[in-house]
């Protein structure tokens, strides 16, 4: 049975590339930060393209130079600069010729040399300078795409405008006294009223001073281990990097030598030694590197969609260490002199670095989704806050609270009639609109409801502004015209009208909005149904006699509507163009994708949903057999304690405390990703679904912005660096990926079982393909 389950988790999700995402800063547009004063660009900016540096270092400096609190009259100690920039790097010097051109006192600090990454790069590498029709801001510009013209382009333009560089190892940013003051090694701080931070995404790698390291095979990071799959690779380093990406190599089919130059390995953590030796007993041990400790390590080991992986090789070698690298060999010394040559095709250095993040903490700025104890904090209040409001909202104490002492927004009708005259005649006759919206008004869920489709609205619009494609603008009004007509305005004002005035026919009304004796005398919120499918909403389903339309309705939409539309166009079509939690996730949880965690670890966590599913059709059978068996009394005691339990443990607390409660720290799709039981379902209809996500490979410069912005934790650069469509099931079709691309890889299309393309849809998602007229 456990084996069933597995194949199943696998063919479902387990499958699916998984990487992690890097860390970054916390940066707004401008490049500021929640540091007064303390701005960035570059690389931490998210998007590791040469031209988007220098752009981004220019419009810093720029929105520096153009507030107005920059200079202000309060008197400053001796030798205050404007700004001071930290990194000498394409960024940090497109910023300073910016400040020159701007009249700025300004100082750069680099702990090198200028453009110490470019330098380093191997000879006549060529560099990617794309967009090519892009100009950056400022007057440092690029042409060349050779390292070697590049680098003479860049240091001519930066001679030209007398830009001086200081060599200085900035240690971090303290706030004092209105001011920055940037601490720095052997010598005395600098003192600004504003600092750029420009140093770079990768941090100052340490060397290993070995002939040959500035070969192309030698890398400080890995980003995907699949990558190597049968290559020799030698991983230098004795932390949890070096074991991290040893192991994540030799998981993934590669001949691996560790090199250490100590005896033993004492730094990384128990479980990773422990994984490296089941390595070393058994190849094809199920070992894997799911949360790495180190962000140099970004992608898991295992099989790459479905297709086993060959088994791969690991020794280690402790007490070595490199003695030079050659094209096709490494040559390792140990403790006795005695050295050995290793057939050798890619070197992994992984011996540590200054790391940025260190510098930011240090520096008292906020690093991208870091739980520190403040948040945890603020999670906590939010998540009572959601706890309270789901109780009030369902019918819980708090609701019965509310109507007891008769509170406002509740007690609307109250008020109405209190007012007198007409407006208390009005709202005392259903018939009238002020009448009806008393009545709707008298329960909780209305002002919910009103709430939460003036948010999608308003959020929505902002939406739109924020980011200007076609498919935007499509996708997001009709998520606010599905919440505010069907979801709103149909079941609590126009179908209680209609009703008031002989305009809903009998049959129709008593087949899907049974008669009581409260609110408006019939069922109006039946009318959710419409929009929300089973099992999301499974209200109309699970009744005490069938609802015979609903049935109808339920089955047309669940097993015939949705099916048909994931064939086409993949899970999206629902949970990105019509479901209400996907219309707050696209609009409130926009600027919140990047919260969503990654890794094959939370990949697991996605088969939550299929155990909510399970009890749903459970339930579905109980409530079935319910019906049809001679005496159902048995089926009702049985069914009613269990729908309760589901109402308060699924739709209460998993969908609203839960879901809406993480919203700001875990995106806000953490519901439909990991437990929405109609998701959960869709995961499987999309498994025979022709949609993908279709990338032009020779674009992708491995970035992973695409991965970073997902809000569904899907490891899309894992697909686009490969040119393999990417379907995996939780893909809600967003088009948050394929807009963030800085280089116009991804498009919406569909494909056959082969992975061959069909077609490519016409409505644009990408801001690149849009500016290329694609």
């Amino acid at each position: 049975m456990l084996r069933l389950v597995s194949r199943y988790a696998r063919w479902l999700h387990t499958r699916w590339p998984a990487g992690t995402v890097e860390k970054l800063p916390e940066v707004r547009a401008d490049g500021s930060t929640r540091v007064p004063g303390i701005y960035v660009a570059g690389d931490l900016t998210g998007i590791p393209l040469l031209k988007f540096s220098l752009d981004s270092g220019a419009r810093a400096v720029d929105a520096i130079a153009s507030d107005p609190a920059l200079r202000s009259d309060a008197p400053g100690p001796v030798g205050l600069l404007d700004l001071v920039i930290i990194g000498g790097g394409v960024s940090g010097l497109a910023a300073a010729i910016e400040a020159k051109r701007r009249g700025l006192a300004f100082a750069v600090l680099e702990s090198a040399e200028p453009f110490f990454t470019l330098v380093n790069f191997p000879k006549a590498k060529p560099i990617y300078t794309y967009p090519r029709e892009m100009t950056p801001a400022g007057g440092l510009q690029v042409h060349a795409d050779v390292k070697e013209a590049l680098l003479d382009e860049l240091n001519a333009q930066v001679a030209a405008a007398g830009i001086e560089v200081t060599r200085a190892r900035a240690q971090r940013v303290e706030r004092r006294g209105g001011f920055l003051t940037v601490h720095v090694a052997d010598a005395a701080p600098r003192v600004a009223r504003r600092v750029l931070v420009a140093i770079g995404r990768s941090g100052n790698f340490r060397r290993l001073s070995v002939p040959g390291e500035a070969l192309g095979k030698v890398y400080h990071r890995l980003h995907d281990p699949k990558d190597f799959t049968g290559r020799r690779c030698l991983v230098v380093g004795g932390g949890d990097s070096a074991l991290e990406t040893a192991i994540a190599l030799a998981g993934c089919g590669a001949d691996v030598t560790l090199s250490h130059r100590k005896p033993e390995l004492a730094r990384p953590k128990p479980e990773n030694i422990a994984k490296l030796e089941a390595l070393m007993r058994d190849p094809m041990a199920e070992v894997a590197v799911e949360h790495p400790t180190s962000e140099l390590v970004t992608s898991a080991a295992g099989p790459y969609l479905g297709v086993p992986h060959p088994p791969g090789r690991l020794t280690l070698r402790p007490g070595t260490h490199v003695k030079s690298i050659g094209e096709r060999e490494v040559v390792l010394a140990g403790g006795d002199g005695v050295s050995e040559t290793l057939a050798n095709d890619v070197v992994f250095a992984m011996i540590g670095r200054e790391a940025p993040l260190e510098f930011f903490r240090r520096s008292g700025v906020a690093i991208a989704n870091e739980m520190t104890p403040l948040r945890r904090v603020g999670l906590a209040l939010f998540l009572a806050f959601c706890g309270w409001l789901y109780n009030w909202k369902s019918g819980g104490a708090m609701s019965d609270l509310w109507y007891r002492n008769h509170w406002f927004p509740t007690n609307l009708g109250a008020l109405l009639a209190a007012a007198g005259g007409a407006i208390a005649s009005a709202a005392g006759d259903p018939h009238t609109l002020l009448g009806t919206l008393a009545i709707s008004a008298s329960g909780p869920s209305f002002w919910y409801t009103l709430a939460y489709s003036i948010v999608v609205v308003t959020f929505g619009v902002r939406r739109i502004r924020r980011r200007r494609t076609p498919y935007v603008r499509a996708q997001t009004l009709t998520l606010m015209a599905v919440q505010v007509l069907p979801l709103f305005l149909i079941p609590e004002i126009i179908l209680p009208q209609l009703g008031y005035h002989g305009l809903l026919p009998r049959p129709l009304a008593d087949a899907l909005f049974p008669a009581v004796t409260y609110g408006h005398g019939r069922e109006y919120w039946r009318a959710y149904g419409l929009i929300l499918a089973w099992p999301l909403d499974v209200y109309n389903i699970f009744t005490h006699e069938p609802l015979w339309w609903w049935i109808a309705i339920g089955f047309v939409q669940t097993c015939v509507l949705i099916p048909l539309g994931i064939y086409f166009f993949g899970k999206g079509v629902y949970c990105g163009w019509i479901c209400s939690c996907g219309a707050l996730a696209e609009t409130l949880g926009d600027t919140h994708r990047h919260k969503m965690p990654h890794g094959p670890g939370w990949n697991r966590l996605n088969l939550i949903g299929q155990g909510v599913l399970a009890v749903a059709v459970l339930l579905l059978g109980v409530r079935i057999a319910g019906w049809i068996l001679p005496d159902g009394s048995w089926a009702d005691r049985v069914f009613e304690p269990l729908k309760a339990q589901y109402k308060w443990t699924v739709d209460v607390f998993l969908a609203g405390v839960v879901g809406y409660g993480v919203y700001f720290w875990y995106s806000g799709r953490f519901w439909c990703r990991f437990m929405c039981p109609l998701a959960a379902l869709m995961h499987i209809y999309a498994r025979f679904s022709r949609f993908a996500i279709v990338p032009e490979k020779k674009k992708c410069i491995s970035c992973s912005a695409c991965t970073t912005i997902c809000h569904q934790g899907i490891d899309v650069m894992s697909f686009a660096n490969k040119g393999v469509p990417m379907q995996d099931p939780e893909c809600v079709r967003c088009s948050a990926c394929v807009e963030a691309c800085p280089t116009g890889v991804l498009r919406f299309g569909q494909v056959r079982r082969d992975g061959s393309l069909i077609t490519i849809d016409s409505l644009t998602a990408s801001p690149v393909l849009m500016r290329e007229g694609r």
